[in-house]
């Protein structure tokens, strides 16, 4: 009886050392990655306020993507797959180079500066997930312990950039393998979340909250009106991923060179630019997500914003694709809202869960991020619409590294990647 004592409480006793050893660390990663963070934020801040009051600066895209490829050459990261290569790390135990951080961080910045369409999110998974991995090679971690630091640094970074920690814990864990939950990382994840989340705070960075002006009550009606919304959304998803898919595989077979692969890529977003007589596609998108809210919106807005998007990162432009696909169902929600009579502003925040959740497959982040977003007045519609989008989005997302492990139509293990 007495080596039965033993043994459970040297097995408490381990256990005990083990949480104690991830609540450590995770603080020191939401430390590390949230000042990181916190310093992408105001620098991608600057420069698109730069950007705007100096538009000029498109007609340097092109000489941006060829400095962007030769900071990439001269680093010797010409290989960089972008979140892919996060994502699997996670799966098979790839090498993520430390340089993946300073590389993203600089990238990113001359993309926004010159008016490439791209994201930040993306980007802050990059590097938050390198910078987790490296601190976990600096305390000789092993692989399985390594790739819980990968989760924690890429929940940080998106937590400060976005200012979601809820859904910034959740993704992390919830994106690498689509059916299996990566539960080991809850703790380390949500607190180098909240810990992020709390450095950016604490220099004045706040979440992009978009509050709905009109929250119809719920009905049959209203909810049949949101379901084939999302409907439409789940099909926009899959459009937008075969798009940004197929872009950067034309890129590459036109143009092999890197260089000229670039140099094309910037100037047709400069001829797209001039031709259109507007630049509010270039950058983010978050203009256009805020003009939506309004119920303000330009029919052919969410297909220009995949096409700018499409154009910029197949090229070799470095960034994210989460909020130009944002932009992109917040474009075709409001639309939907205005042709219907239905709420513009409930059908945006219904439009950029839903697309966000098609292209990530990822549903509980999706609807974390839009209580976070959008506040929890409006859940029944938001808790159809991303059930809706996940299940007709089918086996499409943004990252082809990513593991379908079971089926979303029947409990079969498939394990298959996305498309």
């Amino acid at each position: 009886m007495n080596e039965v004592i033993k043994h459970k409480i040297k097995h408490n006793l381990e256990r005990a050392k083990t949480s104690v050893k991830w609540v450590i660390f995770a603080i020191l990663v939401g430390s590390v990655v949230g000042l990181c963070g916190t310093a992408f934020y105001f620098g991608l801040s600057f420069v698109t306020v730069v950007r705007e009051q100096n538009f000029w600066l498109i007609f340097l895209l092109p000489v941006g993507g060829l400095a962007i490829v030769g900071l990439y050459h001269l680093l010797h990261d010409e290989k960089d797959t972008g979140t892919n290569l996060v994502i699997s790390a996670i799966h098979s135990g790839d090498k993520l180079p430390f340089v993946m951080a300073p590389l993203i961080f600089l990238s990113t910045l001359i993309t926004h500066l010159l008016g490439g369409s791209a994201g930040r999110e993306g980007a802050a998974l990059q590097m938050g997930g390198s910078l987790g991995s490296a601190i976990g090679k600096i305390f000789r971690f092993d692989e399985k312990d390594k790739h819980v630091m990968i989760m924690c640094g890429m929940s940080a970074a998106f937590s400060a950039l976005f200012g979601t920690p809820m859904a910034a814990a959740i993704f992390s864990m919830e994106m690498i393998s689509v059916g299996v939950m990566y539960y080991t990382a809850l703790v380390p994840c949500v607190i180098s979340s909240l810990i992020a989340h709390g450095i950016a705070y604490s220099f004045g960075i706040t979440a992009d909250a978009f509050p709905l002006q009109q929250i119809p009550s719920f009905g049959i009606q209203n909810a049949i009106m949101v379901s084939i919304l999302a409907i439409l959304c789940a099909l926009l998803s899959i459009l937008l991923c075969v798009v940004l898919h197929q872009t950067e595989h034309l890129y590459k077979k036109l143009f092999k060179n890197p260089y000229i692969r670039v140099f094309v890529g910037g100037c047709l977003v400069v001829i797209l630019t001039l031709m259109i007589g507007s630049f509010e596609y270039n950058g983010s998108g978050m203009n256009i997500i805020e003009k939506c809210m309004e119920g303000q919106v330009r029919p052919e807005a969410f297909l220009l914003k995949i096409i700018f998007t499409a154009l910029t990162i197949g090229c070799g432009f470095k960034g994210g694709e989460i909020v130009p696909s944002f932009c992109t169902g917040a474009a075709f929600g409001c639309l939907f809202g205005n042709l219907v009579g239905l709420s513009p502003s409930l059908c945006t925040a219904v439009g950029m869960t839903s697309v966000f959740c098609g292209v990530t497959n990822c549903p509980i982040s999706s609807l974390l991020i839009s209580f976070e977003l959008f506040g929890y007045e409006g859940m029944p519609y938001y808790l159809l619409a991303v059930a809706f989008s996940y299940m007709l989005s089918g086996y499409f997302g943004l990252y082809n590294a990513q593991h379908i492990v079971y089926s979303k139509y029947k409990t079969n293990y498939i394990n298959k990647t996305t498309v």
